[in-house]
């Protein structure tokens, strides 16, 4: 796929997210475990992510999709969503 189109992940992890800013199509919530839990509202909900490598990425999710941030940079991304390489 092209970079503006991006490609569709599946259930992906990350431990190197700096970073994440989300648009005001998310819902949050806090999991018993500690985790702090964002809820797509509506498709085409955004957020992007500065990772460690000072890349940065932009995940598009459709209404329901799940992003779950813990300490550490621990970031675990609901399939499937939409990741598109900014730089």
């Amino acid at each position: 796929m092209s970079r503006k189109l991006g490609r569709v992940e599946n259930q992906v992890y990350s431990n190197r997210v700096l970073r994440s800013e989300f648009d005001k199509k998310w819902r949050t919530s806090l999991s018993r475990s500690g985790y702090v839990i964002y809820t797509a509202t509506a498709n085409h909900a955004k957020v992007e992510v500065l990772l460690a490598d000072n890349s940065r990425k932009l995940l598009v999710f459709n209404k329901g999709g799940k992003v779950l941030v813990g300490g550490g940079g621990t970031s675990h991304y609901s399939k499937p969503h939409r990741a598109i390489t900014l730089r």
